[in-house]
């Protein structure tokens, strides 16, 4: 029942500060450009000064081209959105006061918590849902129609890739009371994600494998 109550406050304030709105925005922006983006491209390219030659080399564009700008845009603008929109989940509270007034409540701080990271799950996986059905539809329009159970798994993994940046950024928001610094560390610990996932061997044990599972 606290847990309940907890996450209604979330979604109540993810609405009131228009982030549930943002996210399924940008995500559905992306999700929609992707497959225009794979489809015109190399039409585009004909514009430019001595485009034509360049077009030429570029092989004709598929529904795996689509897919994959689809993969390259959500993951890497959906990092971005999990930094910005988690940052100040703990720490704007903790800076307000409003934190200390709800947890002098009979409220565990794992329920807290968890209710934040809840909340925050359910806008990136409406917001991933809503990207996912444009991008399959322009894609269906474009090209071809795509495996929808192969599509649900993809859009599934980007889902728990992304979940892995809510729930760091989610840890930086807690141990700082400024969101800005929340934001720095959450930034920082993807550079060493990254950094890592460059030595041999270790990108398979890192969130990126779902990605390349998805793919």
């Amino acid at each position: 029942m606290i847990f309940l109550t907890a996450l209604r406050k979330e979604f109540f304030g993810q609405w009131r500060s228009y982030r549930f709105l943002v996210v399924a925005a940008v995500l559905l922006a992306f999700g929609l450009l992707s497959p225009l983006a794979a489809k015109f491209v190399p039409e585009l390219m004909k514009l430019i000064p001595n485009g034509k030659e360049i077009a030429r080399l570029i092989p004709q564009p598929t529904a795996a081209d689509a897919v994959a700008q689809y993969l390259k845009n959500i993951s890497q603008f959906g990092i971005v959105l999990a930094l910005l929109m988690t940052m100040g989940a703990v720490a704007q509270e903790r800076d307000k006061g409003t934190a200390a007034l709800v947890l002098v409540k009979p409220m565990p701080r794992f329920v807290f918590l968890w209710a934040k990271f809840a909340a925050l799950g359910v806008t990136f996986i409406i917001g991933i849902a809503v990207a996912g059905a444009a991008c399959y539809y322009y894609t269906l329009i474009l090209f071809q129609a795509l495996n929808v159970p192969r599509w649900l798994a993809l859009n599934g993994l980007m889902v728990l890739f992304l979940l892995v940046y809510i729930a760091l950024t989610l840890l930086c928001s807690t141990v700082s009371r400024s969101q800005v610094v929340a934001g720095g560390l959450a930034f920082g610990l993807v550079i060493i994600l990254s950094i890592i996932g460059i030595i041999p061997g270790a990108g398979r044990l890192l969130p990126g494998q779902l990605l390349s599972w998805g793919g």
